[in-house]
């Protein structure tokens, strides 16, 4: 808009030069121009002003209108520069053709501004500017409650609350029983309303552990503020405080609140004190409601009897219509308590299941399953565990409680998630420990079952936070030798002995996601657990040895993203071991001898400080994957150790400070000669070279039988790099000189299925010489 208010400016300015200079007979033309002219000059700032406000954007109408202006310049110009010329008094009058003809172009001129002030009065600020960006309310994927009468009718009283200037407003109920759903349904109606109420609405994930500086982040992300390093609850808050008062009207929805929030704490004006902010919440108890001083309280009841069927029959399909399957579907959906997540979660258990002996069965299990505690539980946890007791195929049941390790919303790596699973021997990984095949399948299955939910970012799940308390629940007892003690993500600074009563019966333990600063210096007897996850306790810094040894059981070990600087000993106690991860710990500069753990597959030291590997690695005769990815200390390894690795699948090592060797070199390091032994089973290499590790006559067949492989190769003397990477064979070059290459390049033209050149030099020369022999890109 800046441009419009320059051009006009110019116009403008130009045309009153030519008043002052031109003398003419025609003194009502230079009147009226005059005028016009300070109207556009007026008009112009009008439309100029509402254009410097944030985020808006010219309109096609206008930049059109833009282009008339600028069309009109020269002419102007000209006019201009005739006057200039003859700018004397006395030779003006005595030139009067000249005179008439420059009071003729004054006239023209003058009727094209009436005509673009006539255009300019037709905007608005609607018609000059975009709206608003980002947008001020963001959708949230959910399912529809569109069909549903009593949430339609909760959603338009809570509308109706909003309009009638509530300040705060509490949404409660039972668990499950669509609070989020409801809500993020008025959040996505907010968004499609021609008449947006609010300059932005934020929404916040609170969960049962309070975290004030995870709520913090999500606003922060909201309103585009950049986190700061090292930046502590008090400093976010104010920095919160500062962006949201500048915001003339805004709602925060805060989704699953379990006690109060000081709004002073997490850096939210209080609506008291800024008339524009509304706060809505949902949580499942009342008492949240009271203490956060709510001004208007809507429970969210469960469905009545009609939409209670309807929607279990949309999960069950028409099979709970079925003669002799109906009746007992309705009172399975009796059992279930209107609850809708309880429905939801049945009704996909019992899909497309015909046999009147499974329905008769889910019914009996529904009726006479109590669980041992009362309240929210008895109402959900009932029906609930429905689903749990319907999978069926091997381990999948104790797949599903595996993943109430994890913090509450806690979006899980689906890769990650079978990595744990295969170590405990509850997938089976035959020939390849890299294949996700069989793990991907039970996810499906779980989320079939709505026992997962597909996560917010790409390639994760998580678990409802009502499906995750049933989990843990049937967790902490013995049944199907699951038995955990899960404390992830509560904020923990430390670990009590008191934490591990009847210990020797536990199967897995999560300490994730906490603050602990140090654990327990004593032996814990935990004989049966295989599994053990203390990862993302960034301020741990010590492992004390007495602490491990009660774990001789253990097949995962979890410290990724603490800070410890070595581990103790290994004690001879963990010969089960099958997962050492360790990725993240960045003060990691050295670990004991791993020659015991001979169990062990997978190795993961991916950004630690080692400066070597640790002893006894060339022992681990089963290791599969091994992980040295962003090692930059790591200088030195010796010729012979990665050979006897005899099981590698999976070498990692971008960004690694080791260079294997090629021929020629003998400086007693790893040479890539040695790697070849491997080639027959590894699936994965990402290694650094000190050259070309082949020559013209080298058989490169090995390739093929690696489905990922990035090589880059050091230039001598250059010392620069360039990069070859080969995905299912396809073939990507970068910043490699083709000239020099043509002995062995053309292997890769022949055996590529896509080829892509980054970068390069040469390729001139290299087609050339493709053309006089008989090579070809058959594969291409």
């Amino acid at each position: 808009m800046e441009v419009v208010a320059a051009a006009v400016g110019a116009l403008v300015t130009t045309t009153s030069q030519l008043l002052c200079s031109c003398v003419s007979s025609k003194t009502n033309t230079t009147f009226n121009l005059h005028s016009n002219l300070a109207a556009v000059e007026e008009e112009m700032k009008s439309l100029t002003d509402p254009a410097e406000k944030e985020g808006k954007e010219i309109r096609p109408q206008v930049v059109t209108w833009l282009k008339d202006v600028e069309t009109l310049q020269p002419r102007v110009n000209a006019i201009q520069e005739q006057m200039v010329n003859n700018k004397r008094p006395s030779r003006c009058f005595l030139n009067c053709r000249k005179r008439d003809r420059a009071s003729r172009e004054v006239e023209e001129t003058l009727k094209e501004i009436k005509r673009l002030l006539l255009v300019a009065a037709s905007f608005d600020s609607g018609v000059v500017c975009l709206t608003r960006v980002p947008r001020a309310v963001e959708c949230i994927p959910g399912p529809s409650i569109q069909g549903q009468t009593t949430a339609s009718k909760k959603l338009d009283e809570i509308r109706k609350a909003l309009d009638d200037g509530f300040k705060r407003i509490g949404i409660w109920g039972l668990g499950g029983v669509g609070k989020t759903t409801l809500v993020k349904n008025l959040n996505n109606q907010l968004r499609e309303a021609s008449t947006q109420p609010f300059g932005i609405v934020i929404w916040a994930t609170v969960s049962k552990n309070l975290v004030i500086k995870n709520v913090q982040k999500q606003i922060a992300k909201r309103l585009n503020l950049v986190e700061e390093m090292d930046e502590d609850v008090q400093r976010m808050a104010i920095r919160l405080y500062e962006r949201l008062e500048k915001e003339e009207k805004y709602l925060l929805i805060l989704d699953d609140v379990w006690e109060k929030i000081d709004l002073h704490t997490l850096g939210v004006p209080v609506p008291e004190v800024h008339k524009g902010c509304k706060i809505l919440l949902t949580s499942r108890l009342m008492e949240v409601c009271r203490t956060m001083t709510t001004d208007l309280d809507i429970k969210v009841e469960v469905l009545n009897d009609v939409e209670a069927w309807q929607l279990f029959c949309h999960k069950a399909g028409d099979v709970a219509d079925l003669e002799e399957i109906k009746p007992l579907a309705e009172a399975i959906v009796k059992e279930c308590c209107r609850l809708p997540l309880a429905i939801i979660t049945v009704g996909a258990a019992m899909r497309k299941k015909t046999k009147v002996e499974l329905w008769r069965h889910a019914l009996k299990e529904l009726q006479r399953s109590v669980p041992s505690i009362g309240g929210i539980e008895v109402e959900v946890y009932k029906p609930l565990k429905l689903s749990y007791d319907s999978l069926q195929g091997n381990n999948i049941k104790s797949c599903f409680l595996y993943c109430c390790l994890f913090p509450e919303d806690f979006h899980i790596d689906i890769k990650k998630l079978v990595q744990y699973w295969r170590a405990e021997g509850l997938i089976d990984v035959g020939q390849n420990w890299a294949n996700m095949d069989e793990g991907i399948s039970l996810i499906e299955n779980l989320k079939d079952s709505c026992l997962l939910e597909e996560g917010h970012y790409l390639d994760t799940v998580k678990m409802h936070d009502v499906v995750r308390d049933v989990a843990i629940w049937i967790s902490s007892s013995s049944e199907d030798g699951c038995k955990s003690l899960v404390r992830s993500g509560i904020g923990l600074s430390e670990i009590s002995a008191e934490e591990f009563s009847n210990s020797n019966s536990l199967d897995r333990v999560s300490f994730m996601d906490n603050n602990i600063t140090r654990l327990p210096d004593c032996m814990i007897q935990c004989s049966k657990a295989s599994t053990l996850l203390l990862q993302g306790n960034n301020a741990l810094d010590t492992v004390p040895e007495k602490f491990l040894q009660g774990f001789e059981a253990l097949k995962v070990l979890d410290l990724s993203g603490t800070s410890i600087r070595s581990l103790p000993h290994i004690p001879l106690q963990l010969r089960d071991l099958r997962v050492l991860l360790l990725c993240y710990c960045r003060n990691l500069e050295e670990l004991p001898s791993l020659g015991t753990l001979t169990k062990l597959r997978e190795l993961d030291l991916g950004s630690t400080s080692i400066a070597n590997l640790p002893r006894g690695i060339e022992n681990l005769s089963e290791l599969r994957i091994l992980n040295l990815a962003y090692t930059e200390k790591l200088k030195s390894i010796q010729p012979g150790i990665i050979s006897k690795l005899s099981c590698l699948e999976s070498l990692s090592m971008q960004r690694c400070g080791f260079r294997f060797r090629v021929k020629g070199e003998e400086d007693g390091q790893a040479t890539f000669e040695e790697l070849k032994s491997s080639f027959n089973r590894l699936h994965y290499l990402n290694i650094s070279l000190n050259g070309i590790p082949w020559d013209k006559a080298e058989d490169l067949s090995w390739i093929n039988r690696i489905s990922e492989l990035e090589l880059r190769f050091l230039r001598q003397p250059q010392g620069s790099c360039c990069l070859l990477t080969i995905i299912n064979k396809r073939c990507s070059f970068e910043g490699l000189n083709l000239s020099s290459s043509q002995e062995w390049i053309g292997w890769f033209w022949r055996n590529s299925s896509s080829l892509k050149l980054i970068q390069c030099t040469g390729l001139d020369e290299m087609l050339e010489d493709f053309i006089e022999s008989d090579a070809s890109f058959a594969g291409l």
